[in-house]
């Protein structure tokens, strides 16, 4: 019996005895005679092979009645293949729902979203995952809710309405029937001592490997003083809340593959939207292993590949501020484009009680950018247009930053001043487009091709790439930014 699909049962157990972490978030594995579900590098003694079942998702395992590991806790491990399997569709809607499509819509409009009937995408959910689109989501809820068991003191009916859940008494049902214990036992037996102060930490993991060093440093170069603070420790920044606002900072763990992420002022009905955008900010759910399978095949991208084979998109947190940067950055330099930022977010931002004048400010509402004087802060006349026309734009509901990213992307390129670079780059970094690609970029040509060939040929190029063009162009970047720093010692010399 084998319910991962393009693995076979003897490439399974082969893959289990190993316990390779390469394997992690590859597959679970079900014990039929304890009735949990583990991931492959769990160090709990391994059971013979008569009695192990596999599955493709933790969603899978545990609609199939399994419980999670108390040892390994497959509820934190990495994304699951179905990203990767044969339907696109099944793709993006499994993105959707990680991102909280279904925590407050249907299945019919995540149906609509993906271009398909909800019956359809029954049917696709069945054949890919095992599991219906709302079983997916639940268990996304439900493993959400014993992460704040175990890693924070909330009150457990704080940690029910936190993970989407109506009542406590539903939160209860279906927790004791999926882990097989009460809420209030799984609080019992963490191990752990929260703190008892406002902050609160949650640990987010990822498939390995990371380059977070790559990471913090194209953040840090774009890094907006007064809403972000970033170095090699950690990334820190004030957030904008429905209430309110909060400050967050995401730093690596040494011994996990994962980044621990510490949010403070907010409320706890606030945190999983937070840890979802955090996991798309710092691209937490990617497969690089897979990534880097495509991106090889091409001569260019492949020494890149393998000298960095963790890069990851580095995200911004709010779709509007990431179409603000688009806008400056189109025309300027990163650092110019970077002190526009500063300079905007000064003139415009709310200001907030703090420390320091490192995280004093909250990026500008579109309102604020329509209503505010933007002349006296270094901005063309053409630049200044393009942020009102943008900001105007969401204000007033005719650009919907929440729609598809292709339906974004078209509305974005059909405002004057912003360019269908600038449209892309919102897409890939603000949506978490993998396959998003600024290819008018005179950078990435002349990186793709030594010289200044057409964008048409990088397209033609491109295609090879998909679905992960948006890698492609990051790599790009990176080995850009490379050769520039080490070309400046030797200028000044």
């Amino acid at each position: 019996m084998n319910e991962v699909p393009g693995l076979s049962r003897m490439a399974l157990h082969r893959a289990r005895i190993s316990r390779d972490a390469r394997f992690d978030g590859k597959f679970y594995i079900a014990v039929l005679t304890t009735g949990v579900y583990c991931r492959p590098i769990c160090p709990s003694p391994q059971s013979k092979k008569s009695n192990v079942r596999y599955y493709a998702t933790a969603a899978a395992a545990a609609a199939a009645g399994y419980r999670p590991c108390r040892r390994c806790r497959p509820e934190v491990a990495p994304g699951s293949p179905a990203w990767l399997g044969p339907s696109a569709v099944v793709r993006r809607a499994l993105r959707l729902i990680q991102e909280g499509a279904l925590d407050e819509a249907t299945v019919d409009a995540l149906a609509l979203r993906v271009g398909v009937g909800p019956r359809h995408l029954d049917r696709l959910f069945t054949e890919h995952v095992g599991v219906s689109p709302i079983a997916v989501a639940q268990t996304r809820r439900l493993h959400f809710a014993k992460q704040l068991l175990d890693q924070t003191n909330l009150p457990i009916t704080q940690v029910a309405m936190s993970a989407g859940f109506g009542s406590l008494r539903r939160f209860n049902e279906t927790y004791q029937a999926t882990f097989g214990c009460t809420p209030r036992v799984t609080r019992r037996r963490s191990n752990r001592s929260p703190a008892r102060d406002e902050q609160l930490s949650l640990t987010l993991s990822f498939r390995p490997p990371y380059d977070w060093d790559a990471l913090v440093a194209f953040l840090s170069a774009r890094a907006i003083r007064g809403v972000e603070h970033v170095s090699v420790s950690g990334y820190l920044r004030t957030i904008r809340l429905a209430r309110g606002y909060a400050r967050i900072r995401v730093a690596p763990l040494s011994t996990e593959h994962a980044l621990q992420l510490e949010v403070s002022r907010a409320e706890p009905s606030d945190l999983f939207e937070i840890a979802t955008t955090a996991r798309r900010v710092f691209d937490l759910s990617a497969d690089p292993a897979a990534i880097a399978e495509v991106l090889s095949a091409d001569p260019l991208l492949k020494p890149l590949a393998r000298r960095r084979p963790g890069l990851r998109i580095p995200g911004v947190w709010d779709a509007f501020e990431c179409a603000v940067r688009a806008v400056l950055g189109q025309s300027m330099s990163v650092s110019a484009a970077r002190l526009a930022s500063e300079r905007l977010v000064r003139r415009v931002g709310d200001r907030v009680a703090a420390a320091s004048d490192d995280l004093a400010h909250l990026f500008p509402l579109p309102q604020q950018i329509v209503e505010a004087d933007l002349n006296g802060i270094g901005l063309t006349a053409a630049t200044i247009a393009g942020l009102r026309a943008l900001a105007r734009a969401v204000r007033d509901g005719t650009l919907n930053l929440l729609a598809p990213a292709d339906e974004v992307v078209a509305a974005l390129a059909a405002l004057p001043g912003v360019s269908d670079w600038a449209a892309q780059y919102v897409a890939m970094r603000a949506l978490g487009e993998p396959d998003a690609f600024p290819c008018n970029e005179i950078l990435l040509r002349r990186v793709a091709r030594g010289d200044r060939s057409s964008a048409g040929d990088i397209d033609d190029r491109a295609q090879a790439w998909r679905p992960w063009r948006g890698y492609a162009a990051v790599h790009l970047w990176q080995s850009a930014a490379e050769r520039a720093a080490a070309a400046r010692p030797a200028a000044n010399g």
